[in-house]
């Protein structure tokens, strides 16, 4: 499986792959940050992302693509910013048929770290051990980016088993 993962922002947007398969070492096949200026037009700055995302689904071809799920914060600047960059890379996926994941900061966390509350550096040190790299990707919006594809490589399985049983018991239900 190859995901591409996104963590979303309008400053530093980051994007990383990982390609394989739950249980066996992982591959880091690209990581990056698509930046745009603080003080551009807004419109300008949500063109460069796509653009940005446009030029790694091209050159990656991912199967999916996993987009940090935007969480409640204090600055609505701040989380309107990020939803806006997280719509761009849902929007360029979707239009091209590739499924979208959504996965939130702690639950990508615990999945990389152990823990939910784990820190950026922990974080940037557990993706930096699971892909076997020679040091943290940098910033750590790439890192983070890398660590959402990371989670879902690893929690699809589970992810696909509990669909299936839903699905099952929904076809159950109908006959019934």
């Amino acid at each position: 499986m190859r995901v591409l993962g996104v963590d979303p922002g309008l400053t530093r947007c980051g994007i990383g792959v990982v390609e394989g398969v739950a249980g066996r070492p992982l591959a880091m096949l690209g990581v990056g940050v698509v930046r745009t200026p603080a003080d551009a037009d807004i419109g300008h700055r949500l063109v460069a992302i796509e653009r940005g995302m446009e030029e790694w689904l091209d050159e990656h071809r991912p199967e999916l693509v996993a987009v940090e799920r935007v969480f409640s914060q204090h600055n609505v600047r701040t989380v309107m910013g990020t939803a806006q960059a997280s719509a761009v890379a849902m929007l360029c996926a979707s239009r091209r048929g590739i499924p979208v994941a959504l996965h939130t900061p702690s639950e990508v966390k615990a999945a990389v770290t152990g823990s939910g509350r784990a820190d950026k550096a922990q974080v940037g040190a557990m993706v930096t051990r699971i892909l076997r790299l020679a040091a943290p990707p940098r910033p750590a919006d790439a890192a983070d980016a890398l660590a959402l594809a990371i989670c879902h490589i690893w929690r699809a399985p589970a992810h696909n088993r509990l669909q299936q049983a839903v699905a099952q018991h929904a076809l159950k239900g109908r006959t019934a």
